[in-house]
This record gives C-alpha cells, sequence and structure tokens, in this order.
C-alpha cells in the first residue's frame, strides 16, 4: 500500500470513530442537570418569599440529584434579582423565585432594565396566599359592610397604611377602595411593621396584608379581621368571611409566587422544572410548610402560569390609569 493509500484509510478510520463518539460526547453535554442549580430571591432574606423558596429549592435538590442553592439579591423592589436573571445564560442553572410584585413593578410604568414577557421564561407556579382587610380596634365596624358604610359616609377619612408607594398592598388596598366605592387616604411607609405599630395604636384605620403576617395579631386580639380577598374562605382562618360574601361580589386578590427563567431556556429542561415543581407541590409535608406561611400549592403549566402573570400586569395597569396613582 503506497504512501497516499495508507493517510487515506487512516483519515477514514479517524473520522469513524470520531462519528462513533461524537453522539456520547453530545449525550453527555445535554444530561441536565450536572452541576448545583440557583434560584435567585430577589429581595433580602426572611419574609414569605425567602421561606418559600429554601423549602422548595431543598425538595428539588432531592428530586435532581443536584444541590440548588438560594441567592437573595435584594433592592429595587426586585427588580436587581430580576434583570441579573434575565440576563444569565438561559441553561437552566439560573432561576428566579418570583411574587406578584414582578407584575405591579411592570405595571407602575417605571423604567426597566428588562422586558418581564420577552426576557423571563414561565416555569411554574408554586403558592398562593390571600391578603386579609383588617381594622384596628378602635374602628366601630365589625363587619366589611359597617367598614365600607364608615369609609362611604366620611370620604377620605380613614386611613390606611403599606410597605410604600407601589408596594402590592398599596395597589390591592386601591382595587378594593375602586369595587367598594369609596375614597381611602394612604400612608405609606417603608415596611408593614410599622404601618402594624400604628394600626394598634389607632393611628391608622386599616391594613391590608397577607394571611401569615397578620394570622397572630387577629387571634391575640391586636386588631380585626373583616375579610379575607381569596374567593373562598382561607382554611388558616375559617371564622373569618370572604369579600366576596361580604358586599363585594367576586372580589379575588391573592399573592402568588412561582419560578421563571431566562428566555431561551431549553424545553425540555423547562418541562423537567415543571413536573419536578409540580411533583415536590404534591407532597403532604411541603404543603404543611406552605400551610405555616399561610400559603397553598398553585400548581400550573409553564403556559398557565405565564398568563396568570399577564393578567396581573393587565389588572394593575388599568387600576394604576383609572384612579391616576402616582407611583415614584
Amino acid at each position: 500500500m503506497n504512501t497516499y493509500l495508507k493517510l487515506n484509510t487512516l483519515r477514514m478510520v479517524l473520522a469513524a470513530v470520531a462519528y462513533t463518539l461524537l453522539p456520547l460526547h453530545v449525550g453527555a453535554q445535554s444530561q441536565w442537570p450536572s452541576r448545583p442549580i440557583n434560584i435567585v430571591v430577589p429581595f433580602v432574606p426572611g419574609g414569605s418569599n425567602d421561606n418559600i423558596a429554601r423549602v422548595l429549592a431543598a425538595k428539588l435538590s432531592g428530586r435532581l440529584n443536584q444541590p440548588v442553592i438560594v441567592d437573595n439579591k435584594g433592592g429595587g423592589g426586585g427588580t436587581i434579582g430580576t434583570d441579573f436573571v434575565a440576563k444569565s445564560p438561559a441553561d437552566g442553572y439560573t432561576l428566579l423565585f418570583v411574587s406578584g410584585s414582578v407584575a405591579t413593578n411592570v405595571a407602575s410604568g417605571k423604567k426597566l432594565p428588562f422586558d418581564l414577557m420577552k426576557d423571563l421564561e414561565s416555569i411554574g407556579g408554586v403558592a398562593t396566599t390571600p391578603f386579609v382587610i383588617v381594622v384596628g380596634n378602635a374602628v366601630k365596624a365589625n363587619t366589611l359592610k359597617e367598614f365600607m358604610g364608615l369609609a362611604a359616609a366620611k370620604p377620605k377619612s380613614l386611613n390606611y397604611g403599606t410597605a410604600g408607594i407601589g408596594a402590592i398592598n398599596h395597589l390591592g388596598t386601591e382595587l378594593f377602595a375602586s369595587a367598594a366605592k369609596v375614597q381611602l387616604t394612604h400612608i405609606p411607609y417603608k415596611g408593614m411593621g410599622p404601618a402594624f405599630n400604628d394600626l394598634m395604636g389607632s393611628n391608622l384605620q386599616m391594613l391590608l396584608p397577607t394571611l401569615a403576617s397578620v394570622t397572630q395579631h387577629i387571634q391575640g386580639g391586636k386588631m380585626r379581621g373583616l375579610a379575607v380577598t381569596s374567593i373562598k374562605r382561607s382554611p388558616f382562618l375559617p371564622e373569618i368571611p370572604t369579600a366576596n360574601e361580604s358586599g363585594l361580589p367576586g372580589f379575588e386578590l391573592e399573592v402568588w409566587f412561582g419560578l421563571l427563567g431566562p428566555a431561551g431556556m431549553p424545553p425540555d429542561v423547562v418541562k423537567r422544572l415543571n413536573n419536578e415543581l409540580n411533583t415536590v407541590l404534591a407532597l403532604s409535608d411541603f404543603k404543611a410548610i406552605l400551610a405555616r406561611e399561610g400559603a397553598t400549592p398553585m400548581p400550573s403549566t409553564p403556559a398557565e402560569f405565564g398568563n396568570i402573570i399577564r393578567s396581573d400586569i393587565v389588572r394593575w395597569t388599568r387600576l394604576i390609569k383609572e384612579t391616576g396613582i402616582q407611583i415614584e
């Protein structure tokens, strides 16, 4: 065999070997997950966002056989952490734990460094929890109808506190006021702690906190719960009626939590994450942990969760436009 034939034969052999090994190499690359996964919580540690995310991370870690690490990136009302994930590689190793605040941020009209619905991809819902309409003990109203009557009789005479302008409980209270056709006066705070203190000190008349944050205050007699904002009574405060059955037919407002990832994630990764997420939500011990946050599981497909986000953006955008709320 001459030199040319020998070289040509060698090339053919090497090409055949490479072709045989290629599927193995590609297959090895496609095995997801092959390293730790980060779940970014766009708020500082503590609170329902962080608490639920950490338990979820532990459960997913066991399901995926890889460490799932919670990374708190607070600031900007959640925009800093959200932007970080939006600009991360779409490989399934950086995810975002979100709440309804992502929709209010978009609806506020603030200039954001990302496009929520284009730069991020829905994976699935995690949980939902209602608000509770609460009043101070000095307020002469034992029912929601009585409170609405007081507010209607003297427009803007009743004060409500929130965690700040544009916060979900600010917009939620304005949604309630619009539905009830009453006018209330907004007192913004830097967080709900001072607002709770002022309600108990009779400097405020009303608050709209999440169920988990207010349950102990209600059960301790420090304030009165008039109505929950879920369409059905909460199993955690079953004695408190819904707004829907207390004079506001159809009124519903809940905080939701869910998972997003950077846009363009591989479809099989999104499907795997959604399947594992919904499996975790069905676990009795995970449901028990959610119950401590006053929350219930919210399993969904990626498309269903995406529709929930879009619906909230539309609702809050309409409310801000109709009421003329100025968000700084």
